[in-house]
């Protein structure tokens, strides 16, 4: 099937990288490795006369620009998780994190705090940006490994934004099928709520079998405590932020201000912090504090706590950090234009219908489909419209509710897109959170346990209706 070609190149050069590069895969391999991908999709286009570059040109200049708002978030987030380190922020927020969070408690308790946050502010982006941040923090200086630290903050960020009535994405399922919001929400609950449970159940074993702590977490406490300026009252800088979320000020105004407020703030609190910014020698005050807000924003910067750990920790990478990875969204674009206007995409559509035998089949498929989107659009949006579209007549026709389509569009669709090293999600959340999809992959089990649950619950049937046949004739006929 000459469909899976380009997808077989993608995933053998991108394998190669892994091993080749490996944690520098980022950097620019993946990216020729998405480009190469796209190159295979035009000549087998071409050859089957299905493209046209005008075709491709158009496509191609819609899925960059689909990508422009998650390009400003990602800068902005990188702005945000900067000043936000250097303030004293993140910093405050590890600190009393150690003291409150026992260290048995702590994946559980990551998990519970970002589902919590994702839940109110409806964004799985947001609240790994912010509370995740801190939280990796946390985790390392007690020892655990980066993937059991990401799943747990990814598990509970993504459970969250799923079942929030703030979420776009929840948003959009449930438009794009023509289900009423809060229907599909308490649909989804009989999925979700079960996956959810299972995960916490996988990280209280988890944090009480891993032996593996840092005794030593005095000596981290003390570290940050000698080298920024800790106090409680910091915290208002994340708690202005979460107002300004439960107020629903657009998400771009909420990144721009918070990281505003962090640059303000680091420069009246963290006057010892400022120098180890600053490289140049100023004349007057104001262009000394004036470049040192500049830098934190857009630069790497370094600072030097004493214990090596945390040096890496508390250093940021502004928004020049963030560079790699929208290079990596654009490669990833255009692959997903290319993959679509040479009509392989329309292709592997048609083979996954002919799939459908019955009520499970229809929804593995489903679920399958959306997945499989996740990998080759490769964004979550896309891979939530498209599917809703291609299925919507298929469920109405079999006599389906449109519930059962957009939840099983969600539990495919929005909690893998984060499983995906390509997809706008998973380069976002590795990004931010400095750890690899790969790596953080295996510890997802919110993520991974989703589908599963989806196509289980189908096949035993509960909480799912079909109208009867004369029922359906009846509709077609009107």
């Amino acid at each position: 099937m000459l469909a899976l070609i380009p997808i077989f190149v993608l995933i053998l050069l991108i394998s190669l990288s892994v091993g080749i590069f490996g944690n520098d895969t980022l950097s620019g391999a993946s990216q020729v490795a998405l480009l190469v991908a796209s190159a295979v999709c035009v000549i087998i286009g071409l050859k089957t006369k299905r493209l046209t570059w005008s075709n491709l040109e158009t496509i191609l200049k819609k899925n960059v620009g689909s990508s422009t708002i998650a390009i400003i978030i990602l800068m902005l987030i990188g702005a945000l998780s900067s000043t936000w380190m250097l303030s004293g922020v993140v910093p405050t927020m590890i600190y009393y994190g150690m003291k409150i969070i026992k260290p048995e408690w702590f994946l559980i308790s990551a998990c519970v705090l970002c589902a919590l946050v994702s839940l109110m502010t409806g964004s799985s982006w947001t609240t790994v940006a912010t509370m995740g941040i801190a939280l990796m923090g946390i985790g390392k200086a007690y020892g655990f490994a980066d993937g059991w630290i990401a799943g747990a903050i990814i598990s509970g960020a993504y459970f969250g934004d799923k079942l929030s009535p703030l979420s776009d994405t929840t948003v959009l399922a449930s438009s794009i099928t023509d289900t009423p919001l809060f229907t599909h929400i308490r649909y989804m609950m009989q999925t979700t709520i079960p996956t959810f449970i299972i995960t916490l159940i996988i990280f209280i074993v988890a944090g009480f079998c891993i032996t593996s702590y840092n005794e030593d977490t005095a000596m981290f406490t003390d570290a940050l405590k000698g080298t920024f300026r800790i106090s409680p009252w910091l915290l208002l800088v994340p708690v202005a932020t979460g107002v300004m979320i439960v107020r629903k000020w657009h998400t771009l105004a909420v990144l721009f201000i918070a990281a505003l407020i962090g640059a303000v703030v680091a420069m009246f609190a963290q006057t010892d912090i400022i120098p180890q910014v600053v490289q140049g020698e100023h004349k007057y005050l104001i262009t000394h504090y004036l470049e040192g807000i500049v830098r934190m924003v857009y630069d790497r910067t370094a600072v030097t706590t004493g214990v090596e750990t945390l040096d890496n920790l508390v250093g940021t990478r502004g928004m020049i950090g963030m560079l790699p990875t929208i290079w990596l969204i654009i490669c990833a674009q255009t692959f997903g234009a290319a993959f679509t206007a040479s009509g392989l995409l329309q292709d592997i559509t048609n083979y996954l219908l002919k799939l459908i035998k019955g009520r499970t089949s229809l929804v593995a498929t489903t679920v399958g489909t959306s997945m499989l989107l996740n990998m080759l659009t490769p964004d979550q949006y896309l891979s939530i419209i498209l599917t809703g579209q291609t299925y919507k007549d298929i469920y109405k026709k079999k006599g389906y509710e449109s519930r059962l389509l957009s939840r099983s569009t969600e539990d495919g669709g929005t909690v893998t897109s984060v499983l995906v090293p390509w997809n706008t999600c998973g380069l976002t959340q590795s990004t931010v959170l400095g750890v690899a999809t790969l790596t953080y992959l295996p510890y997802c089990f919110f993520n991974i346990l989703s589908p599963i649950t989806s196509i289980a619950v189908a096949a035993i049937g509960k909480g799912i209706v079909r109208k009867k046949p004369e029922e359906i004739e009846a509709e077609s006929a009107s």
